[in-house]
């Protein structure tokens, strides 16, 4: 069994918000929706002041207080590599793995609307065709793309490597390696959620 996780460098991260297109493009995610947002914080006086950026996605933790808050048992943990999913079938929209996730992950999936309006393009046609209204929406890794054997669609853009992905229970891999060698974080440690996303200062 494998824990699949991510390592986010940064040092590396220039803000550019590749990784956010590329989910959104990726997953076409309806208006509103993003699972990979960077935010960004200016820090410092002029003329110290610089602004530092925070890519953020879905934790996929170990102990995902989402899946524990879910009346209907609508989320679940992948047993082969630990992904956290919502099985939209099963959701019922309370939306309280929204109010229990302490990273802010999870989005409520309102209604059938696009980006320009009530009339869909064809891209959207397509695209939402997968999303049910009156659902919680969030990052899967993309694991479509992992059980062919690729990466998620924000590692593979990112310019500057600064997403690395990979089995974290293999000590053998680079996500391994460095969250061992150079000393990897948490966001929000006293959640205790053990999250498989770790940051390098």
């Amino acid at each position: 069994m494998a824990r699949l996780g991510m390592i986010i460098d940064l040092a590396r991260c220039v803000g550019c918000d590749a990784c956010t297109i590329a989910c959104k493009a990726e997953n076409a995610t309806p208006p509103g929706i993003y699972y990979a947002p960077v935010f960004r914080k200016e820090v410092g006086k002029f003329p110290q002041a610089k602004v530092m950026f925070l890519p953020t996605l879905c934790m996929h933790c170990v102990d995902a207080p989402c899946l524990k808050a879910c009346p209907t048992k609508a989320i679940s943990k992948r047993e082969k590599d630990g992904v956290v999913l919502v099985d939209q079938d099963k959701c019922c929209g309370s939306k309280a793995c929204i109010a229990a996730c302490p990273y802010g992950a999870l989005h409520f999936y309102e209604e059938e609307k696009g980006h320009y309006g009530d009339a869909l393009t064809p891209p959207e046609e397509c695209g939402f065709t997968k999303y049910t209204p009156g659902t919680a929406q969030k990052c899967t890794f993309c694991v479509h793309r992992v059980d062919k054997g690729l990466e998620p669609a924000c590692v593979t853009t990112c310019p500057t490597r600064c997403r690395i992905f990979g089995d974290l229970d293999d000590p053998k891999s680079e996500v391994s390696k460095l969250m061992r060698e150079r000393n990897s974080i948490a966001l929000r440690p006293e959640a205790g959620t053990n999250p498989s996303v770790r940051y390098l200062p």
